[in-house]
Parts: C-alpha cells; structure tokens; sequence
C-alpha cells in the first residue's frame, strides 16, 4: 500500500466549474472541513482550462496538506506536478501511468462492478480501487452498472483501500463504510449542497460512527 494513503474519509471530486476563481472558491472550504483527498475533474472543459485549473489548485491543496489526483489523465497530472491520477477503463494504461509517474504517484482505477478489473488494476500498480455506481447518479444519470456491498467485502483481500462512489449521500453512506469502503467519493453530495462544508463534515462523520479514524 503506497505510505502516503489517508486514514478513511471523504474523497472530494470537484463540480463542472467554468471559473477557476470560483472553483477554488468551492473547493477550499471543502478542504478546511477535512476532505481527505481532492480529484480534479472537468469534463466541459478544454485542454487549457485543464491544466490551468489543475495548476491553480496544486498550491491550495498543498495548503491543506491535501493530495490532488488528476481523474482521465495522467499526462496532465505530470505536467502540473500532481500527487496522482485516476484511470477509467477507456484512459490508458495503469502500467503505463505507473512507469511515467513513479512509484510515490497515487494510482487509482475505476472498477465498477467488478472484481476481476480490481484485481487486474493492483497487478498493474494501482494503489486503490474504486467501484460504483451504489446509487442512482445524476453526475452519471446513464449509469448502469450497479456495485454492490458484497463487492466491497470481497476487494478487501486485494490489500488496497477500496473507495465507494456513485450517488452516495450522508444518510446512505454507513452500510458502504460499513462494508469496507476506505473512502467515499462525491461530487453533488458536496458541491451541491446548500453548505458544502457542513456536507463534508457529514460524510467524514459517517466514518466516525463506525469507529473509524477520519483524514484530520
């Protein structure tokens, strides 16, 4: 398990943000609430509001001695110096990320629904893996595949933390945690909350409740 892992918690993905300075905005009182870790993603926006976005966002996570992993695409991650990057299954090679990047890079795959992707991910050098949907998503409303609590437990011995995402709010995230989600991933569930702060404080609470221990 790479050593730079965060006990469990939250893991903020960011919203479709157009304007930088209100991306960092959003994001910071995310990170001040606890968010163990920040993906960057955009999906709207083009290669130079990318890598301006991620570059901006470097410094403030560094701020909260947060790690950045860059979602799709590992070659922005290495030109912005982030801590790491997530892979789906249609964004290239983990073996090839892992070489680029080094072996301290934070590597992480999609695995949806399945178990024989995780296990093929850690072989390639990913140091976590995450499945979903759990629940209806309207980041992803076309989201078909379903993960299940029993693959939870199951990824367990694959010896890597295992994060939950998909429609995942406060007040359904327990029997996730429960099951040995190390992390829960959301986007709508904080960025779209009336007071994303208090969301964030939510979801790491969910972690206490289970005798957990939180990213402080």
């Amino acid at each position: 398990m790479n050593p730079r892992w965060p006990r469990r918690g939250l893991y903020a993905i960011t919203p479709d943000e157009p304007d930088t300075a209100r991306l960092l905005a959003r994001v910071e009182p995310v990170l001040a609430a606890g968010a163990a870790w920040l993906q960057y993603r955009n999906k709207r926006a083009d290669a130079i509001l990318r890598r301006a976005q991620a570059q901006a966002l470097r410094p403030l996570c560094a701020r909260h001695r947060v790690p950045l992993i860059v979602n799709d695409d590992w070659h922005l991650a290495a030109q912005v110096g982030a801590d790491g990057a997530h892979l789906g299954e249609d964004d290239g090679e983990l073996a090839a990320a892992r070489r680029a990047l080094g072996p301290q890079a934070l590597l992480g795959a999609s695995c949806y629904d399945r178990l024989d992707l995780a296990e093929a991910a850690v072989a390639a050098g990913a140091d976590y893996v995450a499945f979903g949907a759990f629940f209806p998503s309207s980041t992803k409303p076309q989201q078909t595949r379903r993960a299940t609590t029993r693959l939870l437990a199951e990824a367990a011995a694959l010896g890597v933390p295992r994060v939950a995402i998909g429609g995942i709010t406060p007040d359904n995230a327990r029997p996730l945690v429960a099951a040995g989600a190390d992390l829960i991933a959301a986007i709508g569930g904080v960025f779209d909350a009336r007071d994303p702060a208090a969301a964030a404080r939510a979801y790491r609470a969910c972690f206490a409740d289970d005798g957990a221990s939180p990213a402080a």
